[in-house]
């Protein structure tokens, strides 16, 4: 490997270990040879991202530019032009070695768009079609790099970790995100208990939530267990070597639902975080699990496959 390339993954291995502490824990139980395909990965979500979230200071403008001016270069490089980039060198191997559907990657930079001008979902329906681009193309692009006995049987499941991944960070960082301007809980949910954004704000301000805002995030909380209820399935289906990363991956973000609960559904009161202890113990678990075991689905029975469309 030339020394670009190996400089381009050990770039998307250190975003990965900077930002995605949970993921980069679980990718740590892969095969060598199959982790730094799955940083690559990582690097490019999070690197538009960052584009998006973190040039704040910037207009909407500059920054929808500086996105599309990094976008046309991933597609340039798509079609073998030489590519002057950080990261972009690793991804574009990795693409190539697991020849990855390149609509996923025109899905997901759409939905990073999105985020430069949409600040709030109607519906729920509205809010997947985002995901889509998001987060169930993420399950799609790994898929192929975590290897499956059935890869057809285990691509909707993929998906719906995906969608199950995002609403779980949606429901852990509602305050992070209307400091960004944004809700990402549909407003039709927000209608259901009778609130508003402005009930939303106040309860930041407050540093608490309301009775009717617990019960809202209560009920979101519901539908991502959904989620990972209909992901379920797709784990005893992937390759033996790579069932202990997202067994870890998949019992980590649960995790991160279950102390939502256990801080009364208040995501005001501080982030949702799962304990480090219950982090290693959770990676030694999954290490230990023959492959095939079925995996246990997070939250309380209630949650059923059917609230996935509700």
């Amino acid at each position: 490997m030339d020394t670009d390339l190996t400089a381009a993954y050990d770039r998307c291995r250190e975003l990965h270990r900077r930002h995605g502490r949970t993921y980069y824990l679980a990718t740590r139980l892969l095969p060598a040879w199959k982790r730094r395909h799955v940083h690559a990965l990582y690097g490019f979500t999070r690197y538009a991202d960052e584009i998006v979230d973190r040039t704040e200071d910037l207009p909407p403008a500059e920054r929808a530019a500086r996105l599309r001016e990094w976008s046309d270069r991933f597609v340039a490089g798509l079609h073998g032009a030489s590519v002057d980039d950080p990261l972009l060198p690793a991804v574009l191997h990795t693409i190539a070695v697991f020849d990855l559907d390149r609509d996923d990657f025109a899905s997901f930079l759409r939905s990073m768009a999105m985020d430069l001008t949409v600040t709030s979902y109607p519906t729920y329906d509205d809010l997947l079609d985002y995901m889509e681009g998001s987060a169930a193309v993420i399950g799609t692009m790994m898929l192929p790099i975590l290897g499956s006995s059935d890869p057809a049987a285990a691509r909707e499941p993929a998906r719906q970790l995906g969608f199950a991944f995002q609403l779980t960070n949606f429901v852990r960082d509602v305050a992070e995100d209307l400091d960004r301007g944004r809700t990402y809980l549909p407003d039709e949910d927000l209608a259901k208990f009778d609130l508003t954004r402005d009930d939303l704000l106040a309860a930041q301000a407050a540093g608490r939530a309301t009775p009717a805002i617990r019960e809202l995030i209560e009920y979101e909380v519901t539908r991502a267990q959904a989620h990972y209820l209909a992901a379920a399935p797709g784990i005893p289906l992937l390759h033996p070597a790579s069932q202990a990363c997202m067994r870890t991956a998949y019992a980590l973000y649960g995790g991160i639902l279950d102390e939502v609960a256990g801080q009364g559904f208040d995501v005001f009161v501080r982030r949702a975080l799962v304990p480090q202890r219950r982090r290693m113990a959770v990676a030694a678990r999954a290490l230990l699990t023959p492959a095939g075991t079925p995996v246990r689905v997070p939250g309380p029975a209630r949650a059923s496959a059917s609230a996935v469309a509700g």
